[in-house]
Order: C-alpha cells, then structure tokens, then sequence
C-alpha cells in the first residue's frame, strides 16, 4: 500500500488537502480553548492563600478625606477594567498623621505633622495563589514600595503600596 495514492489521499482516505485544514482547525480551537480555559484551570487547581495588601494615600486633601469619612470603603469589592476582582475586598480604612520634612530657622531639617492633611491607610484582603512568584489583584502587581491604581465601584486613586504580608 502506497503512502499517498494516484489521487493524492493519504492512505487512501484523506486529501492531503483536507487533513493541513483539519490540522489546522485544530490547532485554532485548541489555542482559543487554552486562552478563554486555561488560567482558570490553573486557578482552580493551585492552592489558595490570603494576602493583606496595605495601600497608603500620602498627604489626602480635605476633599478627599471628607468623601472618604462620608462613603465608608470598608466591604467594598475591588473593580479592574469593567468587572469585580473575585475575592478582593477593603477591610479597612484609618487615617494616619501627613508627616513631612521642613527646615527650620537654624538649616536642619526635621519631620513635623502637617495639620491640614493626612495619609490614608486601605487594607484589602485577596486570595492568591499560595506560591505565586508574583502577586496581583486582578491584572496589577503588587508590591511594598509600588504604586496601584486602586479603584471600587465609587472610587479610584493611585495609591502606593505600604505593606504585602500573606497569611
């Protein structure tokens, strides 16, 4: 029996033809199908561990902070693009003293609490996977020192990230 028949099938049942489409077509839905399935796969199957990501607003004007007292965060889902983070939830809110540096009469500098203005601490809780070499809520990274766009279904502010511990 030939490879490839007077009529260019394979084994005499498939055009060569027809199987590269076949193949193809294939390679296409296996491709689509790991993309969409996937992560969520992995997801599922890694263990999961709670991180508590600490995020400071440093210096917070008065209009701020006033919308902050008046519309509590605390149980509010975390939001990145146009849906919920599963799972990533403000914990709490507490505000802090701004401190800054100034100069005084004599040329040393020390710190001195501005009165006006205070930083703000958000903790949010969010499960991880548990070996997870880098840490994200939803599609950002985070990391002590780093800034976040921290967003809700009613706020949203670039904020840095204080504190990464797991639990």
């Amino acid at each position: 029996m030939k490879l490839v028949n007077e009529k260019g099938k394979l084994f005499g049942i498939i055009n060569l033809v027809d199987l590269a489409c076949l193949l193809i077509l294939l390679l296409v839905v296996f491709g689509v199908g790991y993309k969409l399935l996937g992560t969520k796969v992995q997801e599922t199957i890694a263990p999961q561990t709670t991180m508590t990501a600490t995020f400071r607003i440093r210096g917070a004007y008065d209009y701020t902070l006033k919308w902050l007292e008046e519309n509590d965060l605390t149980g509010e889902q975390l939001v990145m693009g146009t849906g919920y983070v599963d799972g990533a939830y403000v914990t709490g809110v507490s505000y802090v003293p701004y401190v800054v540096q100034v100069p005084t009469a004599d040329g040393t500098i020390v710190d001195s609490e501005d009165p006006t203005r205070l930083d703000v601490l958000i903790t949010v809780d969010c499960p991880v996977p548990k070996n997870a070499a880098i840490l994200k809520i939803g599609t950002q990274e985070v990391r002590t020192g780093r800034t976040f766009t921290f967003k809700t279904r009613t706020f949203e502010m670039s904020v840095l990230v204080d504190d990464v511990t797991l639990a």
